[in-house]
């Protein structure tokens, strides 16, 4: 793996393209993951409860709602990063058992040895197929399961189909919960299929966004909340309400018109998530 360092800032060819390690310049200790050009993660090694990314907030919020705090859960993150949300759950969830998986072993050699994460027993990282991993996973085995995973700035069509919603469906305890993080922009069809997809299995569900992005103006995160039981809407809400950038929750009426009759993705028709417009991730250098 060719490496190089300009100044404070990492540079690494890992299987799945080029990483790029940034020193966040407002908070020493801090780091932003970007894999050709995309920001991915941002970690702070002092903090692991300061979380920069607004839909990593949304992620982290349903993690601390779906369960008494404190309170120790087993948890499937697909896809790794920089472990953000890993080191945030062992921070504010003491004992949780965590299983990462990622599938650029290259990206996890260099995470660890520049970004090490604090020991943990409980916490392992499996360098696999996501999809793979659920497949052979033990039924009703994780609280939560949080996806994810993006190649380039797209997730696989592999984890958007009806076929891999079963097996997270599958794999989740009957009173567990997916996260799912959906990149989109307008005409917001993705996140729409993705939403009618994922409640065949999961009928209960929530939807938490910028509201710009919701109303189809811009690209941007959507975060899926779904189970087999009503989802906290009220104090997700108030969290997305309160966060620094301001989000809305959709769920119940507003949710099924937003789906708006969308079909259910097959394996045979799926497709990779839509792409990011031109420019949009541009970072200060």
């Amino acid at each position: 793996m060719g490496r190089r360092r300009d100044a404070d800032r990492i540079t690494a060819q890992v299987d799945t393209g080029q990483a790029e390690l940034a020193p966040d310049p407002d908070r020493p200790g801090s780091w932003t993951l970007l894999l050709d050009g995309a920001p991915q993660s941002h970690v702070d090694l002092n903090d692991p409860t300061h979380l920069e990314f607004e839909y990593v907030r949304r992620l982290a919020a349903a993690i601390d709602l779906v369960a008494p705090a404190g309170t120790p859960l087993r948890v499937l993150h697909l896809g790794g990063g920089a472990l953000t949300l890993p080191r945030y759950v062992a921070a504010t969830r003491p004992g949780s058992v965590q299983r990462v998986v990622e599938v650029d072993g290259a990206l996890v050699d260099l995470v660890r040895r520049e970004l090490p994460w604090r020991p943990d027993p409980r916490l392992k990282v499996r360098v696999d197929d996501a999809r793979a991993v659920l497949a052979g996973g033990r039924d009703g085995g994780y609280d939560v399961i949080v996806a994810d995973v993006f190649a380039g700035s797209r997730t696989p069509a592999r984890l958007t189909s009806i076929e891999y919603a079963a097996e997270v469906a599958r794999v989740l305890r009957p009173g567990g919960w997916y996260l799912a993080n959906l990149a989109d922009g307008p005409p917001l069809r993705y996140a729409r299929g993705q939403v009618a997809t994922v409640r065949e299995l999961l009928p209960r569900a929530c939807l938490v966004a910028d509201a710009a992005v919701l109303r189809g103006r811009r690209y941007g995160n959507l975060v899926l909340v779904a189970g087999r039981q009503e989802p906290p809407v009220a104090a997700l809400t108030r969290r997305a309400a309160g966060d620094w950038f301001p989000g809305r929750v959709l769920a119940g009426a507003e949710l099924d018109r937003f789906a708006g009759g969308s079909p259910v993705v097959r394996d045979s028709d799926a497709s990779d998530s839509t792409p990011p417009p031109p420019g949009i991730f541009s970072v200060r250098r």
